[in-house]
């Protein structure tokens, strides 16, 4: 039988939080912690939980302070009673993975813990990052090296001096952000923002006031004016990840305002220039989508001036010992956990395993190993492959 999922819920109402921890104690696959605060959770939540069920009304710290403390370490849902756009642009910018709109039932809830338990995502929904050189810089953030990566950081070399689209192609979990992150410190946009955008974890309804900003008044609760994501990338990158999961009725949109170099903001008048350079990336067959109208042909082009197929790591297995080596020195460092290194026995398990999650799994592999560990040289039986 599989690990259960250990689920903390942060609700400040005694009937919502007895009434939650009731519903989902039928299930077996979860395992339930229930905390009356966010101070409170701070204090006793456990280190293992895997997600975090945080109302967003809360008294001492609401539950936007809180996924803001918690963010990067756990994987959030927020559930409030008085659901707003801007409240949810802004949990999403949090990093957090789903909301729910009281009242809803059990099985909601359900739906959506196993959603975030089962798609866990490459990165968080939105990254604004606006230094990038002071973050993972040049070829160093790849780890290792393989002739099939030097081939392919030659071509988004050439491409970085340029302000071509690019199309990052391959399977989750391969580097693509990392690509995009080495076109955008290479080119002469270094300086300016990167910022990159999951569009398929946001919402459709948010997704449009997410990469164009609104108006104030736009709607019920747009109290203020906000920049969406093409303003807060003006004169550097705006990394599209998962193009292909844009809906049909939005990528209008997007292609005109790539064709024109202007946008509108959601409930605005008057359209004004922008500057940024796009590079996108998708591990969907995109001409299939093509095919059943479910992805402009016209945007492709526009989006693929430039395409950079990245293989998956069963194909690089010259990059695994370096990556390997990275993580275990990294999370040793971080851990305390002392000298570790890797065995002649557990090298050749991971040369001969195929990942099929690919470098994030290999690095998930190297953690769970280091940790897990008794001794100083991590071993076959460590790796659980």
């Amino acid at each position: 039988m599989s690990a259960k999922t250990k689920v903390s819920i942060v609700e400040d109402d005694i009937n919502m939080r007895k009434s939650l921890e009731f519903a989902l104690s039928e299930y077996e696959e979860f395992e339930i912690k229930c905390f009356k605060s966010a101070l409170d959770a701070l204090k006793k939540m456990p280190e293992d939980t895997d997600i975090v069920v945080t109302d967003i009304n809360m008294p001492g710290m609401d539950g936007l302070a809180f996924a803001k403390e918690l963010a990067g370490k756990y994987d959030i849902v927020i559930m409030t009673g008085n659901a707003t756009l801007s409240g949810a642009i802004e949990s999403l910018r949090l990093g957090v993975r789903d909301f729910l709109t009281k009242p809803f039932d059990a099985d909601a809830l359900v739906a959506v813990l196993r959603k975030v338990r089962d798609e866990k995502p490459a990165s968080k929904a939105v990254k604004i990052i606006e230094n990038p050189s002071d973050n993972e810089p040049n070829k160093s953030a790849f780890f290792g090296s393989s002739p099939v990566l030097e081939a392919l950081l030659k071509t988004a070399k050439k491409a970085a001096v340029t302000d071509a689209s690019v199309m990052i192609n391959g399977q989750s979990g391969v580097g693509k952000e990392l690509f995009a992150r080495f076109i955008h410190e290479n080119s002469p946009r270094s300086s300016a923002p990167f910022v990159a955008i999951n569009m398929a974890a946001i919402p459709e309804n948010l997704l449009e006031s997410e990469l164009y900003g609104y108006e104030k008044g736009a709607f019920t609760d747009a109290i203020a004016t906000k920049k969406g994501l093409f303003e807060l990338a003006d004169g550097g990158t705006l990394f599209l990840d998962e193009i292909g999961e844009m809906p049909a009725n939005l990528q209008a949109k997007l292609l005109r305002v790539i064709q024109e170099r202007e946008l509108m903001r959601v409930g605005g008048s008057k359209t004004f220039k922008i500057n940024v350079r796009i590079v996108s990336a998708t591990n969907a067959d995109l001409s299939g989508k093509i095919k059943n109208g479910e992805f402009r042909e016209d945007l492709f082009y526009r989006l693929n001036t430039i395409p950079l197929n990245v293989p998956p790591l069963k194909e690089r297995k010259d990059e695994i010992e370096g990556i390997a080596s990275s993580v275990l020195k990294r999370v040793s460092s971080s851990y305390n956990l002392g000298t570790k290194k890797l065995g002649k026995d557990a090298l050749k398990a991971l040369l001969a395993y195929d990942y099929p999650g690919n470098i994030r799994e290999l690095v998930s592999i190297i953690e769970r190993a280091a940790i897990l560990s008794e001794s100083e040289e991590i071993s076959k039986s460590d790796l659980g492959i």
